[in-house]
């Protein structure tokens, strides 16, 4: 497989793109929380600088637009989200969609509305979905994809869809086979390559 940029390469970077990976389920070790580290490893591998936003970190209130408070964890994702300069995000599919754990956690960006750059502006973000079948992990897909639209982000062209009712991952959070390990190693740098692009037209 072809990242997008071929010249892309495990050499430091003079600026480190920040990247931000969101997502996971409220079950500890799970497969999603499993592949978002996997290419979140390959970010910082390729030079970025990452931070993790798991499960534990999302469980937040019901968004609100009506209140102005926000607990720690919020307040913590919207900062985040603010500095990124490119987004993973890994949920389950349930029910031909992304999980509300992820959803709510997305509502949040609505703070970010007024930003100079607001939401997702400008920011590549790779979408990764888990699903105990393929029908399932498809449509979650499309509905994690065009959120991201909705909030002008920028989804790398590659979406990556990995069919838990398959052994995939190994006890220590390895990937068992090698296409899904090659997918979530392209779209870790598919938003580096992408961050990296608008970060030299910004500059």
């Amino acid at each position: 497989m072809n990242a997008i940029n071929s010249n892309l390469s495990r050499e430091p970077l003079p600026n480190r793109p920040f990247i931000v990976g969101l997502g996971g389920t409220t079950r500890a070790n799970s497969s999603t929380e499993k592949a978002l580290r996997i290419a979140l490893a390959a970010a910082e591998g390729y030079g970025a600088e990452t931070v993790m936003l798991g499960a534990e970190d999302l469980i937040l209130p019901m968004y609100a637009p009506d209140l102005v408070e926000r607990t720690p964890n919020a307040q913590r994702l919207v900062a985040l989200l603010r500095r990124a300069d490119g987004i993973i995000i890994a949920s389950p599919g349930y029910h031909g969609s992304m999980s509300g754990l992820v959803k709510n956690a997305l509502d949040y960006t609505e703070d970010m509305r007024s930003d100079p750059k607001p939401y997702f502006e400008g920011r590549a973000v790779g979408c990764i979905v888990t699903a105990a079948g393929w029908q399932a992990t498809t449509t979650s897909l499309m509905a994690l994809r065009s959120v991201v639209h909705a909030l002008r982000g920028w989804p790398t062209p590659l979406g990556v869809t990995i069919n838990s009712a398959m052994p995939v991952f190994g006890p220590s959070g390895e990937c068992l086979l090698e296409n899904v390990a090659q997918q979530l190693d392209m779209v870790g740098r598919q938003v580096i390559d992408f961050s990296l692009r608008s970060m030299a037209i910004t500059a």
